[in-house]
């Protein structure tokens, strides 16, 4: 039995999608929303000439498009994702998106296998579709994990605000200009709704409700609180501030104990295959003698089902909730 490049060639086509989309996406809607830019997108489309109504209403519009498509077949599976994402493209563009992958993973699959064309078509709708949803759900957990590390210095700005005698909308405000995004442009979504007579309690709910964020819940219910009941606000956010800093650090520290445990779950997943791997480059027709065996190919999905059972268990085992 002789190793085949195929494996190599499905990898490296699904690595050059992921690529692909990540591109596309920069080059349509700018360096400015990507997590990494030190750039306030919001404010950047501010300065390009745009309208405060105006770009409110495109960032309210990318941030709820998403979940307005859940009849669309199979992007219901996204939708939720790519809401916490914000990504930009909308539902129609991302479907586009997902067929134009497919065929770029069909064409390079054409070009470098001799894979049947029944399977080229099946794989390459996996990996366009497969592709998309990678993307989205890694740029969703980066995106709320940024947001959840922001959230405590920006209560803490939001403080220092309201302690030098600033309204709850200027301490917003504040937040929306000095902190970087994503945590910049939610904030300034909030600070423009309020000034067009929204109410901030009701903004910061519908924004935690978004996000699926427990902290930013909690900020939504203490600014509802203070509105209705009164009492120092700037007190009670320096409190929050402070449960949010060490939930946030005993998260950390669980992470930190756990990390042995899922790493031993994935190395004890890997091992079989990298041992598989190993014995076919030391001699390729190790196997020659018992693939005919009808029992053969059962059990090769015994132990890949065995071993996505074991991941799943350990990741459970270890999925601790601070």
């Amino acid at each position: 039995m002789s190793l085949s490049a195929e494996p190599v060639i499905y990898g490296l086509i699904f690595i050059a999608v992921l690529v692909l989309v990540e591109g596309l996406y920069l080059v349509t809607f700018g360096k400015s929303i990507s997590l990494n830019s030190k750039v306030n997108r919001r404010l950047e489309m501010l300065e390009k000439g745009g309208k405060r109504d105006e770009v409110l209403e495109q960032l309210r519009k990318e941030m709820r498009q998403h979940m307005k498509a859940q009849t669309i077949p199979l992007y219901s599976l996204l939708a939720e994702r790519a809401q916490k994402a914000a990504i930009a493209f909308t539902p129609r563009q991302l479907i586009l998106v997902m067929a134009g992958l497919g065929a770029f993973a069909f064409a390079g699959l054409t070009i470098g296998t001799s894979t049947p064309l029944p399977l080229r078509i099946l794989a390459s709708g996996i990996i366009g579709i497969g592709g998309v949803f990678f993307w989205v759900n890694s740029k969703a957990g980066k995106r709320i994990a940024k947001i959840e590390e922001q959230l405590p210095d920006a209560v803490e700005l939001m403080v220092r605000s309201l302690r030098t005698g600033h309204p709850l909308s200027s301490a917003i405000q504040m937040v929306a200009k000095e902190v970087e995004d994503p945590l910049a442009t939610e904030f300034g979504i909030i600070s423009d709704e309020s000034t067009y007579g929204r109410d901030v309690g009701e903004a910061l709910k519908e924004m935690a409700e978004r996000l699926g964020v427990q902290d930013i819940r909690f900020l939504a219910v203490a600014v509802t609180i203070q509105q209705q009941s009164g009492g120092n606000l700037a007190e009670v956010l320096a409190g929050l501030a402070k449960v949010i800093r060490d939930r946030f650090r005993l998260f950390r520290k669980v992470k930190a104990i756990t990390a042995e445990a899922q790493w031993s779950g994935k190395f004890l997943s890997a091992f079989p295959l990298l041992a598989l791997i190993g014995t076919l480059v030391r001699d390729p027709n190790y196997y020659d003698n018992v693939l005919d065996h009808p029992w053969f190919i059962p059990a090769c999905f015994v132990v890949g089902v065995m071993l996505t059972i074991n991941l799943i268990v350990m990741r459970v085992l270890t999925d601790i909730k601070v």
